[in-house]
């Protein structure tokens, strides 16, 4: 006990102090480790010359990474530690593992170039993990609170930039491998990353009742077709992401118009209340 501290101040001073994970915020925790541990050993695979296991390994980590905060919600496991180790891990395995393993995948054939892409790319995916944990406790978030994001979101950034590689091993033609081409659609993915631009957020997705069972069938087919031929499969599902984009923009322009007209009755309504001309 501290020198003129009386017992029951003790005895409430060491009350609040932290005691530690608790299993519920464990799991998604361990989880979060998981996923860094992949996104590490995607780097290894890169290392060895073993492409394939090195892509596979940072896809790995994203699905583990969007597995871990539903479970932690699931769990009631949410914890200021939890979010602090998801964004190191994705930084880590979105951001240099990608970054790296293309380097060495082509553009170490440019290294000076070749290099600043990919630190350009290393770099904005830690400005925008970091513009996202400025941003978890601001209230006015216009994208969010219209169920958009605001940018590519990490983990389908780091599969986009992979896309030069998938058409590689699809098609097995050299030029995707070009140094110019991985160069240039590495900072291309990363100026997304960091863009203000508005993108589609799984609360945005909200498909018609009367087409549910047909999206029910579709992704069906689509996980038949990453089975049977997943590198074409993969360059599709990154197309029709890249397309989605515009149509964010449109539909969050809409809702901006929406909201402005909505503010701008409000104010006439509280002017004539007061009185005001």
């Amino acid at each position: 006990m501290i020198e003129g501290e009386g017992e029951g101040e003790a005895r409430e001073r060491l009350v609040r102090l932290p005691r530690g994970l608790t299993l519920r915020t464990l799991v998604p925790n361990a989880i979060t480790a998981a996923a860094l541990g992949f996104g590490l050993t995607g780097i290894r695979f890169a290392i060895a010359d073993q492409w394939v296991m090195a892509v596979l390994a940072v896809m790995l980590a994203g699905i583990l990474d969007g597995l871990d905060g539903r479970v932690a919600r699931m769990l009631k496991g949410q914890s200021r530690f939890g979010a602090e180790l998801d964004s190191l891990a994705d930084n880590v395995s979105f951001g240099v593992a990608p970054a790296l393993i293309l380097f060495m995948w082509s553009l170490q054939e440019v290294p000076r170039i070749g290099w600043y892409a990919s630190l350009g790319f290393a770099i904005c995916m830690a400005l925008r993990l970091a513009r996202f944990n400025a941003q978890i406790d601001t209230a006015d978030q216009p994208h969010k609170s219209a169920g958009f994001l605001t940018g590519v979101p990490a983990p389908m950034g780091a599969g986009l930039v992979f896309m030069p590689f998938y058409l590689w091993m699809a098609t097995g033609m050299p030029e995707f491998r070009a140094p110019i081409v991985v160069g240039g659609w590495l900072l291309f993915i990363a100026f997304l990353l960091i863009s203000s631009v508005a993108t589609l957020g799984w609360s945005a997705l909200r498909p018609r009742r009367s087409i549910r069972l047909e999206l029910l069938a579709l992704l069906g087919l689509v996980g038949a077709a990453l089975l049977n031929d997943p590198w074409l499969t993969l360059v599709g599902i990154g197309v029709v992401y890249l397309l989605t984009i515009p149509y964010a923009m449109w539909s969050y322009s809409r809702v901006k118009r929406r909201r402005a007209a909505a503010a701008l009755a409000t104010k006439d309504l509280t002017e004539k209340d007061r009185g005001e001309p």
